[in-house]
C-alpha cells in the first residue's frame, strides 16, 4: 500500500494530499474545478486530453496538473490509459452515462485492473434516470432542486451565475465523495464508484430551506422571505455613488446597532420581523442609504457587529484589506486569481504550475 505520508521523489508537493495520484478526463465546469482543489491539496493530478487541445497555461482552474494529450479512439493509447489507472488512487471523468464504458474505461473494467481505485463521475442529472442522457447546464440542474424557484427578484427567478450547480452542488460535492471515498478505500483496499449529480448536490444544499419550510418559517415566492431579499435588513442597497452595500442584521442586537448607525429612529422599524411591514420598511432604508456613499458608509458600519459588507466588483476584491492581509487573492503568471482553500496548518496546499508529460514516462514512474 502506497505511503501517503511519504510521497515518492518527483512529485513536487505540499498539502495534505501529497502522494495521491488522480487521473482526470479532461472536462469543462464541475470537474477541472474539483480537480483544481485536489491539486492545491498536493495531489498528483494528471490530466488527460484530446490531441491539439492546446490548454492555456495560465488557466486558473487547471493549475497544477501534470497535461498528457492522446487519442483516446486508439486502443494502444487506452491499454496505455489502462496502465496509468493501475497506479492510481483517483479517476475523476464527466462525460456522459455510458462514454466512458464505450471507451472502454468503464468501472467495471477499471475497478477490474485497479481493485482499490475511487471512480469519480461528475454529470448533471446523474448516471441514471430519465434526463440522464439529456444535455444541461447549471440552471437546468437547479431548476428541477427548488433552488433557482427561490433566487432573484419577485417578478422572475434569476440564475446565481453558475454556483449553486456547477460547483456548490457539483464539484465539491464531488471532492468530498472522492476524499471519503479514498478515506474508506484505506482502510477496506477497496475502491468504488462515487455518483455526483449536480442535481443530488443542488437539492442537498436545499436542505435548510426544506427544514424552514416545514416549521413554517419560509414560504414559496421570491422577495417573500427574511433570506431571499423580502426583508428589509437583509440585502442589498444603493449608495449616493451608484455603488452598494449589504447588511444582514438578522439578530436582534444587530438589528438594534443597524437601527443605531443608519439613524432609524422611525417607530415603524419596531416591527422588524413583521412581513407585512417589510416592503414600506425596505423604502424606506433604500432612502437613507441613498443619501451617503459606499464609502461612507463603510466608515461609519464596516467592522461592526450590524453584519455589514461593501458590494465589491471582482476588480475590487482583492484590493480590500481584508482580502489582502489575509491572501485571498494571489498573482501568477500575471493573473489574478483565487489562493487556495481551506487552509491548513501543518501541510499547507500550494500552487503549482502545469507541465506537459508523456503517458509512457508517467506509467514507469507510477510503476516505480
Amino acid at each position: 500500500m502506497l505511503d501517503k505520508s511519504a510521497p515518492q521523489a518527483g512529485v513536487r508537493a505540499s498539502g495534505p494530499l501529497a502522494g495521491y495520484r488522480i487521473v482526470e478526463f479532461a472536462g469543462i465546469g464541475p470537474g477541472p474545478f474539483a480537480c483544481m482543489m485536489l491539486a492545491d491539496m498536493g495531489a498528483e493530478v494528471v490530466t488527460l486530453d484530446r490531441i491539439g487541445a492546446k490548454k492555456t497555461m495560465k488557466s486558473v482552474a487547471g493549475r497544477g496538473r501534470k497535461l498528457i494529450e492522446l487519442d483516446l479512439k486508439d486502443k494502444q493509447a487506452v491499454a496505455q490509459v489502462l496502465d496509468l489507472l493501475a497506479g492510481a488512487d483517483a479517476l475523476i471523468e464527466g462525460f456522459r452515462p455510458g462514454v466512458m464504458e464505450r471507451l472502454g474505461l468503464g468501472p467495471d473494467v477499471v475497478l477490474a485492473r485497479n481493485p482499490k481505485l475511487v471512480y469519480g463521475r461528475m454529470t448533471g442529472w446523474g448516471q441514471d434516470g430519465p434526463l440522464a442522457q439529456a444535455a444541461g447546464h447549471d440552471i437546468n440542474y437547479i431548476s428541477l432542486t427548488g433552488a433557482l424557484a427561490a433566487i432573484g427578484p419577485k417578478d422572475r427567478p434569476m440564475p446565481p451565475l453558475n454556483l449553486v450547480g456547477d460547483f456548490g452542488g457539483g464539484a465539491l460535492y464531488l471532492v468530498v465523495g472522492v476524499l471519503a471515498a479514498l478515506l474508506e478505500a484505506s482502510k477496506s483496499g477497496k475502491g468504488q464508484v462515487v455518483d455526483a449529480a449536480m442535481v443530488d448536490g443542488a437539492a442537498s444544499l436545499m436542505s435548510m430551506f426544506f427544514d424552514l419550510t416545514a416549521i413554517g418559517r419560509w414560504v414559496d415566492g421570491r422577495e417573500n422571505n427574511w433570506l431571499d431579499g423580502g426583508a428589509h435588513f437583509y440585502g442589498t442597497y444603493e449608495c449616493a455613488c451608484g455603488h452598494f452595500i449589504s447588511v444582514g442584521s438578522i439578530e436582534p442586537q444587530f438589528y438594534a446597532l443597524l437601527r443605531e448607525h443608519a439613524g432609524l429612529t422611525d417607530a415603524a422599524f419596531d416591527a422588524q420581523m413583521d412581513r407585512n411591514a417589510w416592503p414600506a420598511l425596505k423604502e424606506k432604508l433604500a432612502q437613507v442609504f441613498k443619501t451617503k456613499t459606499r464609502d461612507e458608509w463603510c466608515r461609519i458600519m464596516e467592522g461592526t457587529d450590524i453584519c455589514f459588507a461593501p458590494v465589491l466588483t471582482m476588480a475590487e476584491a482583492p484590493k480590500h484589506p481584508h482580502m489582502a492581509a489575509r491572501k485571498i487573492f494571489v498573482e501568477r503568471h500575471g493573473v489574478t486569481q483565487p489562493a487556495p482553500a481551506p487552509r491548513f496548518s501543518r501541510t499547507p496546499s500550494a500552487i503549482r504550475d502545469p507541465e506537459k508529460v508523456e503517458i509512457g514516462e508517467l506509467v514507469s514512474a507510477w510503476k516505480a
